[in-house]
């Protein structure tokens, strides 16, 4: 944790992770977050190298174009370093590490960013993401082909399209200039938090907490609160009348990896067992995350990525088709077996002209469809019929079977001639 009155950070293993590969850097001007990625064995260091050789770009500038200049500068130089260290140390290879850091200079914010860790602008109660995520998904989100919704389910999600690390010497920083204003107040975090808490929540927190330390770790507690499954990192400043310096100057402070010594050494990342009141609590977040890892930013990549997604999307309407299909062709046998159930029964009643006949079915209908039709019509009327016999026509007799239907039927021919005679 490291803080000042105007500036705070936190960061948090997690209650899944069994290390926690994001730092994070609170200065005097510069303010970092990075999520390391390459397991126990990379992305810590990853994560620190980069963010103690940025932590050197802290200082005054004379223009947020000199401060852009010199962040952008900064993380070229991590990236340099961090494939230096992978040449001296083969069992990194394959690390890296996001980026997103700005540089307070007056009223301006100098900012560079790459990875999928993100940067806020939280102003007059609005939260705004002010970077792009450098993931596959939102390759496939800017293009249309998906929804944020489907994003944050996608099997690529964890896939990151641009990243610090040996795994590209020239890679594409985004930077910006931005105005800054007090009451201002501007969010750096992992996608520990971004993953796991709404923008919504995030906002209302930034709304009501007061305080830069009161409101990261109310942040941070948010994300514990919904399982944490990965490592969850919070930079926030708060922007007041004018720049800090002097006897004001913010304590300088890193957090998460950058905090600890580097270690070299290690095994494979292992995950801590899933407690159960987590599971039962977050039965759906509780869930280990994937592994993000890197993937070049090619044509031919993201196109093969792109198909491969076209087949899934293809496969999902299949399946869905076919369980459809199913579902109606099970309604389907369910009617014909009930309708032929129907027609195994008879019962004796009146037609429209007020004939007695037998129906083949049951009394009931189902709204306009009746489940019975005239089986044989007899030249017995209901009128001749004596009152006993009559009620229980109108009224309807069943019948066990058609020849016990038949019987019932001579039966009342008799008793209307009866009727008749007397």
């Amino acid at each position: 944790m490291a803080n000042s009155p105007l500036s705070a950070a936190v960061s948090h293993v997690g209650k899944i992770r069994s290390n926690n590969q994001d730092s994070g850097y609170a200065g005097r001007h510069l303010f970092v977050v990075a999520d390391g990625m390459g397991g126990h064995a990379g992305g810590d260091v990853a994560s620190a190298i980069a963010t103690k050789r940025i932590a050197e770009a802290d200082e005054a500038y004379a223009a947020a174009a000199d401060a852009e200049q010199a962040l952008q500068a900064a993380m070229i130089a991590a990236n340099s370093l961090l494939a230096e260290t992978v040449f001296e140390h083969s069992e990194l290879t394959g690390m890296g590490t996001t980026v997103s850091g700005i540089i307070r200079v007056g009223d301006q914010i100098a900012l560079a960013h790459i990875g999928d860790s993100r940067i806020y602008r939280f102003r007059d109660g609005e939260l705004e993401q002010v970077t792009a995520d450098h993931t596959f998904v939102q390759r496939l989100v800017d293009s249309g082909r998906i929804t944020p919704e489907e994003a944050a389910v996608h099997p690529r999600r964890s896939v990151l399209m641009r990243v610090l690390g040996d795994v590209d010497a020239a890679p594409e920083i985004d930077t910006k200039i931005l105005d800054t204003k007090p009451g201002d107040r501007w969010l750096l975090c992992s996608d520990g938090l971004s993953s796991y808490v709404s923008e919504d929540k995030i906002a209302q927190i930034l709304a009501t907490v007061r305080g830069a330390q009161g409101a990261a770790d109310r942040l941070v507690k948010e994300s514990l609160d919904h399982g944490a499954p990965d490592n969850v990192t919070v930079v926030l400043l708060d922007i007041d009348a004018s720049e800090p310096t002097g006897a004001d100057t913010p304590t300088v402070g890193f957090v998460g990896s950058a905090a600890a010594p580097l270690m070299f050494e290690g095994a494979e990342s292992e995950r801590r067992p899933i407690r159960l009141p987590t599971l039962l609590l977050h039965p759906l977040k509780a869930a280990p995350p994937e592994d993000t890892h890197f993937e070049p930013e090619r044509e031919e990549f993201l196109e093969q990525l792109i198909e491969e997604d076209r087949r899934r999307a293809r496969r999902r309407r299949i399946t869905w088709l076919v369980g459809l299909l199913v579902v109606i062709a099970a309604i389907v046998t369910a009617i014909v077996l009930a309708y032929q159930w129907t027609q195994t029964h008879y019962f004796i009643g009146a037609t429209d002209d007020g004939r007695v006949a037998i129906f083949q079915g049951v009394q009931q209908n189902i709204g306009p469809i009746s489940l019975s039709h005239v089986e044989q019509t007899s030249s017995v009327r209901v009128d001749d019929l004596p009152a006993y016999q009559r009620a229980q026509v109108e009224a309807t007799i069943n019948a066990d079977d058609l020849r016990d239907a038949h019987d019932i039927l001579d039966r009342l021919s008799r008793a209307a001639e009866s009727g008749g005679s007397r």
